[in-house]
């Protein structure tokens, strides 16, 4: 099944949210799939597709300095995080 860019676009903004309410954690890819109730494979499609917009950024280590040999983090991109915060005090 084909979705149109408008509930593509939608979703994306779903994702967004999630990611500013969740600040400063960074959930991995499973979580947010579960919170927006999507497949995961189709959330990670779109994940990419933000970060390719420099909207969100892909963590691939742990705190450590480890890197995650399957799963990713993700966080929103600073200015993005600032426009957020700007609509939300409006």
């Amino acid at each position: 099944m084909r979705l149109s860019k408008n509930k593509k676009d939608r979703i994306a903004e779903q994702i967004l949210a999630f990611l500013y309410h969740s600040f400063p954690r960074q959930p991995f890819t499973a979580e947010i799939a579960r919170e927006i109730a999507r497949d995961e494979e189709f959330v990670k499609r779109i994940l990419n597709e933000l970060k390719e917009k420099g909207l969100i950024i892909s963590i691939r280590k742990n705190a450590k300095g480890i890197a995650f040999t399957r799963r990713s983090k993700w966080r929103l991109s600073q200015k993005v995080y600032d426009i957020y915060s700007e609509k939300a005090k409006q």
